[in-house]
């Protein structure tokens, strides 16, 4: 797709000499030519006539609705395709005058006069400038969403209740409540032409969707404004219609400054730069959505805005913002860049000029048929939805009343307030429970979950207290923050209990240490993944002490395991279960894990593995012997290879390995005096120690990385099992058909890393200990 903003490149389907200007062969570098103003007419040309049929009576509407001149929205639209289309951020956005706006516009013009509305555009546009200028284009996005949807909504609202009174041939009131509360007398009073033309434009527009395609390449509101404005001149020539003097260029009217009052001019200015700007950029994003072209330089996007609006604003027009309708006409007609857009402006401003006569013939009740569905639209049943299922109701609701009773500025405030106020709630907020033993002899349990600081104390000391004195209590702390308050707080309490002869023990598994809590500044930490710590970081050094004596129990290592099945059963047991439920009937692991016996070793662990991945064998040393020497080897690598057809076999050593340790005391001389059995088995790996002698490829590699004798050792024995499992009668031959590959992994305990053995040498896994 041909690119089209400040930094483009030619189009992709052009074509260059290979490597010219780049001094490599087979490549070409991007030109910094832009692309010319007609390297795309072809798509962009049609484009444009389609955006402009449906921009112009929109324009019309809304300007009839904001109590404007009603050329003042053809100027805005002309001014908004030519001046924002060309040096806005956005390539295929169409900007005009827009409903959103439209609400604020008429109150601006009933307090200040129409000239001094231009005036307060053309600040307004000054404040988007700038805005642009000073880069905060993404600072603007910095709003609740719901928020922007309710405001839509409200302004929606406000629409459908001021056109009522004009669809049934009256006069709009002021405000929403007064529009409302007048409604019953208008429908009493109600002239029937206007009432059946706006219904008839109503029923076009709903009806457009459901005809044939060949139809609806004409735009519903250009063909409904033109078939309900015929009918009327042949049926009802004597209702209200447009009326003005003169043509567009007889309609240019300058800015005045206002009398006094200058504080509510000023937030009137900045009260229309924020709506714009927020509209112009949402709508932008959303465009982006629709193509997959260049995207929006939204820096660059506030800077057309404001350059469209203090050119409008100057010549009389209304304010100028994106427009979603208009934009996505312009990508769905097949528009191309921004060329487009501004030929929308261009044929505005043509048939502003040469056809005004035309204009005056439209109905007022037929424009107001066309704001009611516009209006209509913008109250979305989807985004009621959402803002239900995400729990922003609330603030969704209070922003659509407060727009529709009070203004569009103070419900946007309040909804704004209201959102920022549930942000605060549900992160700041604490989730604290205490749960009664299910069990005797069972503790209470204290679960904390969430940002823990002192806005939560007052729940956290009245949950704490209802926890009786003399009870042993398990508190399970989640907490992503941790303040000194909230942990002095609960440090008091822990305190409290002890004194009354309970124990109290603290489980930590959130991403914030509450050590940390005591003298450092309180701050989130990056999420802990360690689902397994041992027992003694969680565990109190006294509790198999005190599992002794207060329960009479004489085996204090077998209290720490129940200790540890309850921490199971509170914290693990519910997130596991889904994981082996199609484990029920039987496994499939992909790989035969050959360990060491070495407690320190979690094979599971270190290879990011769960439930039914691997079939683990471990043994001292983790070798593997030859046929016939051990009948649990043997039935193990059968099973694996045989029954469960694994994919592969790795055999794991690790750092500071006893067996290890054991095979060189005794080639030294010295008796591990653990028995025969031990030495017995210690055969099965004496020949790795005859290799470490002969300096194996593994040994020399790995005493270059500096590892020690004993390490040394433990990756030669890991590189000769690997030797074994290709001589075994079951293994050999899956390993040499590739039914099974075999690999070597050596654990170094001290950094926590895998190092891969081979038989020629050792690798790091580990990118950052590639230097060692």
């Amino acid at each position: 797709m041909p690119q089209s903003n400040e930094s483009a490149t030619i189009p992709a389907d052009s074509h260059s000499p290979p490597g010219q200007g780049t001094g490599q062969p087979g490549t070409s570098r991007p030109s910094t030519r832009k692309p010319s103003f007609l390297s795309n007419l072809g798509a962009d040309l049609p484009a444009s006539l389609v955006v402009f049929l449906v921009a112009l009576p929109l324009s019309l509407g809304i300007a009839a609705a904001s109590g404007a001149p009603i050329m003042a929205g053809l100027i805005a639209a002309a001014v908004g395709g030519i001046v924002a289309g060309s040096l806005g951020g956005s390539p295929l956005q169409v900007s005009g005058p827009a409903a959103g706006l439209t609400v604020v516009v008429a109150g601006l013009v009933a307090e200040f006069g129409w000239q001094v509305t231009c005036a307060i555009t053309v600040g307004a546009g000054v404040v988007q400038l700038l805005m642009g200028v000073s880069r905060i284009g993404r600072a603007a996005l910095a709003v609740s969403p719901v928020v922007v949807k309710a405001m839509l909504a409200g302004i929606g609202i406000t629409i459908i209740l001021q056109q009522l009174h004009v669809l049934l041939g009256g006069q709009a009131a002021g405000s929403a409540v007064e529009n409302l509360t007048a409604l019953p007398a208008a429908v009493t009073n109600v002239e029937l032409h206007s009432a059946l033309l706006g219904l008839a434009v109503v029923a076009i527009l709903l009806s457009w969707k459901f005809l044939p395609a060949a139809v609806r390449k004409v735009p519903g509101p250009l063909a409904a404004v033109v078939a309900v404005t015929a009918l009327s001149v042949a049926v009802a020539p004597g209702v209200e219609r447009i009326s003005f003097s003169g043509s567009i260029f007889d309609a240019v009217a300058l800015p005045s400054l206002p009398d006094g009052n200058w504080r509510a001019a000023v937030m009137a200015v900045i009260t229309v730069a924020l709506i714009a700007s927020i509209e112009s950029l949402l709508s932008a994003v959303a465009v982006d959505k629709m193509h997959g072209g260049i995207r929006t330089n939204l820096n660059r996007e506030l800077v057309g805005q404001g350059s469209a609006n203090m050119v409008s604003g100057m010549l009389g027009g209304l304010p100028v913002t994106g427009v979603i309708v208009r934009s996505a006409t312009n990508v769905e007609a097949g528009a191309k860049s921004r060329t487009s857009a501004i030929l929308h402006g261009v044929w505005v401003l043509v048939f502003s000029a040469l056809f005004a006569g035309l204009i005056q013939l439209i109905p007022l009740s037929v424009l107001a048929g066309l704001l009611l569905v516009i209006g209509a639209k913008l109250i979305k049943v989807a985004d009621i939805r959402t803002s239900l299922r995400t729990g922003d109701l609330l603030v969704y609701a209070v922003t659509v009343v407060c727009v529709v009773v009070l203004n569009l500025l103070e419900g946007v405030i309040i909804g704004l307030a209201l959102a920022a106020l549930c942000v605060l709630w549900r992160v700041l907020r604490a989730q604290i429970q205490a749960h009664a033993p299910v069990g005797t002899g069972l503790p209470w349990r204290v679960t904390i979950a969430g940002s823990c600081s002192f806005f939560a104390l007052p729940r956290l000391n009245r949950v704490l207290h209802s926890v009786p004195e003399g009870q042993d209590a398990v508190v399970e702390l989640n907490a992503d923050y941790l303040d000194h308050a909230f942990r002095e707080s609960l440090v008091a309490w822990e305190k409290q209990q002890r004194n009354s002869g309970a124990t109290v023990v603290v489980e930590e598994h959130g991403t914030t240490a509450f050590t940390d809590a005591e003298h450092n500044t309180p701050q989130r930490q990056e999420p802990r993944e360690f689902p397994l710590p041992p027992r003694t970081t969680w565990q109190p050094s006294d509790a198999a002490a005190q599992g002794n004596n207060d329960d009479g129990d004489p085996h204090p290592p077998l209290r720490s395991i129940l200790l540890g099945i309850d921490k199971y059963h509170r914290r693990h047991a519910d997130k596991v279960r889904p994981l082996v439920q199609d484990l029920t009937e039987g496994q499939n692991p992909d790989t035969l894990f050959v360990a060491c016996v070495d407690s320190r070793v979690n094979p599971n662990l270190i290879t990011s593995s769960g439930p039914g991945d691997l079939l683990t064998l471990r043994n001292i040393g983790n070798v593997v012997c030859s046929d016939d020497h051990d009948a649990s080897i043997d039935s193990t690598l059968a099973f694996a290879v045989k029954a469960l057809s694994v994919d592969s076999i790795v055999v794991c050593g690790h750092s500071n390995c006893g067996a290890m340790k054991a095979v060189i005391a005794d080639a030294e001389g010295s008796d591990a005096g653990l028995g025969r059995g031990f030495d017995t088995w210690l055969e099965h790996a004496r020949p790795s120690y005859q290799a470490l002698l002969a300096g194996h490829p593994v040994a020399r590699a790995a005493e270059a990385e500096g590892f020690s004798r004993v390490d040394q050792l433990s990756m030669v024995n890991v590189a000769i099992q690997l030797g074994k499992l290709s001589e075994h009668p079951v293994t050999g031959p899956a390993l040499a058909s590739g039914q099974v590959q075999a690999t070597g992994l050596f654990y170094d305990i001290c950094t926590a890393r895998v190092v891969l053995v081979t038989p020629e040498g050792i690798e790091q896994l580990d990118p950052s200990m590639a230097v060692r």
